[in-house]
């Protein structure tokens, strides 16, 4: 578009696929981020159970008298131990959370910037890494 001062303004459509672009790799990150996460977790959850196993049999053999009173120390550890797992896991659910809600808001944010191509729009909607070239 001309003016009679000279100045062109970009066309609207360049504009919006300027837009979906860079939401697109906002998005893409978000998603990278929370698989990062999950995966975290998963692994802590995993070795948790296993340390929570391990301290269940040692209490116990301790209390049968088959093992030694030495290992206390031990008991002591792996309640160290699953107390931070503990933490961590919690921490790394408030993250998982936050990364949802930075989506949302993402999907609010592009939803706010008038949506008139519905293809482009529901292209945007999906998961960052489902169906895109």
């Amino acid at each position: 578009m001309a003016s009679i001062f000279g100045f062109r303004s970009r066309d609207p459509a360049r504009d919006r696929q300027a837009d979906i672009a860079r939401l697109d790799r906002l998005a893409k990150l978000f998603e990278q981020i929370a698989a990062e996460i999950k995966a975290e977790k998963t692994g802590l959850e995993s070795r948790y159970r296993k340390t929570a196993t391990n301290a269940a049999f040692l209490v116990e053999a301790m209390e049968n008298g088959s093992a030694s009173e030495r290992r206390a120390s031990e008991v002591s550890a792996l309640t160290q131990s699953i107390l931070n797992c503990e933490r961590r896991i919690a921490a790394l659910s408030r993250q998982d959370g936050l990364m949802k809600e930075l989506r949302h808001s993402l999907d609010m944010v592009f939803d706010e910037g008038g949506a008139s191509d519905s293809a482009a729009a529901a292209d945007f909607a999906r998961p960052a890494g489902a169906g895109r070239a």
